[in-house]
């Protein structure tokens, strides 16, 4: 449910200021059922909504966490190759919301 209420909280800003939305998140994530996933998109869409969504294969829930641990089975764990793309993507997208040139590198 709780994610549930992040999707309404979600659409709700992005119909109301204009904000643009990206959301990064493990595609094997047992906490956020793929009916969630889909009941963001749409209302992302319905809302008119600048969103992006981006899932990482095999990263569950947690995964830019190191305290998480590493047992995927427990739903939740740190994927280093997933975090990284992840950071990268953010970088990606603060750069494009505030206006400044793609860094590269680290």
């Amino acid at each position: 449910m709780r994610h549930l209420a992040a999707i309404l909280i979600a659409a709700a800003l992005a119909t109301s200021t204009q904000a643009k939305v990206l959301v990064r998140r493990g595609a094997a994530d047992p906490h956020v059922p793929p009916d969630t996933v889909l009941a963001f998109e749409k209302e992302m869409t319905d809302a008119g909504a600048d969103w992006q969504l981006i899932a990482y294969g095999g990263a569950v829930h947690a995964f830019t966490n190191p305290a998480a641990g590493n047992d995927p089975a427990r739903g939740a764990a740190y994927n280093e190759q997933a975090a990284r793309r992840s950071w990268e993507h953010m970088k990606l997208f603060f750069d494009e919301i505030l206006a400044r040139e793609p860094r590269t590198g680290k």
